[in-house]
This record gives structure tokens, C-alpha cells and sequence, in this order.
């Protein structure tokens, strides 16, 4: 038996964003005549010394740097080996901008990490071929991780994105003493779905709970994964009990909304969800699994009375 009315579905976008390129550089004259050079080929940023710099590719996450080596108080092969060693902005290209021209001066920068050289004089047609070049390269960089990080049936991110991201934002939370919420959610009676309507019928049931559950995020970082079958993640930052009593019924009522009927479910005749969320602020002592593992015990009780509603967890990490 074929499902009537499901939704149309289309993936989220994680498609690429216009290239940022941000020039290093304490020389106002220098900055001009490179942005004048690299302006058609995307968004230029600029910063007038190292420290500088660093902040705001951390900031901005640029797909490309350029870098001038001559600067008071950090140099540019600091700071490119600063940029580099950092999570946040190592994968930004970089270029080394300098008068110097000789082969050591070409070593040092790319063993500090930079991806090209170039040197002053600047040569118009060969600043704008390396700076074409570094694009692309970022874009195809770019594409492939996007690849690595997409779970293949619901075009959101994967499990492995997840593990990823959560490792980051437990250390930014523990960092800051803030609070971070997670919230796993079940489709209900989803086996019960497939062997009713059968598998592809099933299989566009998940896309268009995971488009739902991306739309039904409300703000800034707030992330959700496939984190495996019928089951999915959300990434809550900076979110304390109080808040998940609001997300736990809103996600509910999302994935209600959507009427995709379900001739077998015990609990309604629209496909429903089960959540549980948890929340804490990290500590050193513990890690994400322990999150996870309050939010999963929720969504275990959750299921327990009933399905088709969510559990907070009363116990958090503190």
C-alpha cells in the first residue's frame, strides 16, 4: 500500500556561500592594491595587523588569506602557523605575501602552512591565477567534506558531523560555563511504517521528518543530525531545562503538523515523534556521552508513556 499526501521534500541546502578573502596586511596602500585585484571573486575582508587578523579569520572562517610576512609584533609566518594550528581556522588557504623572493623565504612559508607565495612587486595576472587557484581548490576541499558530513538518504549531516560538532561546542560550553542541550528524537512506530507502506515510501517519510526538524531550528548554531535509522540529534547550545520545556512540545507539534498518515501507529494517524532532551553545563570530569546518555534515558522514558510526546531529564550534568 502506497502512503497518500506525503509532503514534497527537498533537501536542505549545504551548498557553498559566496568566497570570503581576507588580507593580512599593516599597510593601508598594500591592502588597496590586493583588494582591487581579488575583488570580483568574492567578499574582501581586511586587517591591519597579526593579532588582528587571527581574530577575524576566526571570526569570519575566510576560504582564503592573504598574508603579508613584514608586520610589527607578530610576523606572517606566526601567524600562519597560529591560524593553522587552530580547529576554527585551519582550513582557511593561505598565500604569503612578501618582498622577499628567495628560496628560503618560499620554504619557511610553506612549512609555517601556507598554500602559495607571492611576491612584491605584486604581478597583477599572476595574483589573480594563484588567488583563482586557492579558490577552487577550497571549493573542491569544501565539497568533499560537505560529502563526508551528509548522511546519505536525508541530505542532513551524519553521525560522524555530529560526534564532531558536539566534541566542540562540549569544550565551548565547559569553556564559558554555560549550559548545552541536546535532544534525541525517535520516529514513533516507524518499523510498523515501513512494513505498511513499504521501504521507499519509509525512506521519503525520514527525508521529510529531517527537513521538518532543520526548519523547526529557531536559532543560532542549533544543529540536527541523522543519528542513525529512524533516530535523530539536535545540538542545543547555550539551552538550560527551561528552555528544552519550550523545544521539547514545539519539535512535536513540527513533525505533527506535517500529517503524513500512519495507518499503524498506536498513538495517532499521522507519523509522530518521541524526544528526549537533556541539558547541563560540561565539566571536565565528564564528556558528551554522559549528555547524550540523560537525553536517551528521556527519550526512553518518553517512549515509555506513550510515545507521540517528550521527556526533559530531570538529572543534569551538575
Amino acid at each position: 500500500m502506497q502512503a497518500d499526501s506525503l509532503p514534497s521534500y527537498s533537501k536542505p541546502s549545504l551548498a557553498p556561500a559566496a568566497s570570503v578573502i581576507l588580507i593580512i596586511d599593516d599597510n593601508p596602500k598594500s591592502i588597496k592594491a590586493l583588494s582591487l585585484l581579488v575583488r570580483d571573486f568574492g567578499e574582501v575582508l581586511f586587517a591591519t595587523s597579526g593579532a588582528a587578523g587571527i581574530a577575524m579569520a576566526m571570526k569570519s572562517k575566510p576560504d582564503l588569506i592573504l598574508l603579508d610576512v613584514e608586520m610589527p609584533g607578530m610576523n606572517g609566518y606566526e601567524v600562519c602557523r597560529q591560524l593553522k594550528a587552530d580547529l576554527s581556522t585551519r582550513g582557511s588557504g593561505i598565500i604569503i605575501v612578501t618582498s622577499h623572493s628567495s628560496v628560503e623565504h618560499e620554504v619557511e612559508a610553506l612549512e609555517a602552512g601556507a598554500a602559495d607565495f607571492i611576491t612584491k612587486p605584486l604581478n597583477a595576472p599572476l595574483v589573480r591565477a594563484r588567488v583563482k587557484t586557492q579558490l577552487l581548490v577550497k571549493k573542491q576541499a569544501d565539497a568533499l567534506q560537505r560529502l563526508a558530513e551528509q548522511d546519505g538518504l536525508t541530505g542532513i549531516y551524519n553521525r560522524r558531523y555530529f560526534d564532531e560538532q558536539v566534541a566542540q561546542e562540549w569544550r565551548r560550553h565547559q569553556r564559558q560555563r554555560s549550559p548545552l542541550g541536546l535532544a534525541l528524537v525517535d520516529v514513533d512506530y516507524f518499523k510498523a511504517y515501513n512494513d505498511e507502506y513499504g521501504h521507499q515510501d519509509g525512506d521519503e517519510c525520514l527525508r521529510s521528518v529531517a527537513q521538518c526538524l532543520t526548519l523547526a531550528l529557531r536559532r543560532p548554531g542549533e544543529q540536527v543530525a541523522r543519528y542513525g535509522g529512524e533516530e535523530f540529534v539536535i545540538i542545543l547550545p547555550y539551552t538550560d531545562n527551561v528552555e528544552l520545556l519550550k523545544i521539547g512540545p514545539w519539535l512535536c507539534e513540527q513533525v505533527r503538523n506535517l500529517k503524513i498518515p500512519h495507518a499503524k501507529s498506536a498513538v495517532a494517524q499521522w507519523v509522530t515523534i518521541s524526544a528526549g532532551l537533556a541539558s547541563g553545563i560540561p565539566s571536565i570530569q565528564s564528556g558528551p556521552d554522559h549528555l547524550l546518555g540523560l537525553a536517551d534515558k528521556a527519550l526512553y522514558q518518553a517512549k515509555a508513556n506513550g510515545r507521540n510526546q517528550f521527556v526533559v531529564a530531570e538529572k543534569n550534568l551538575e
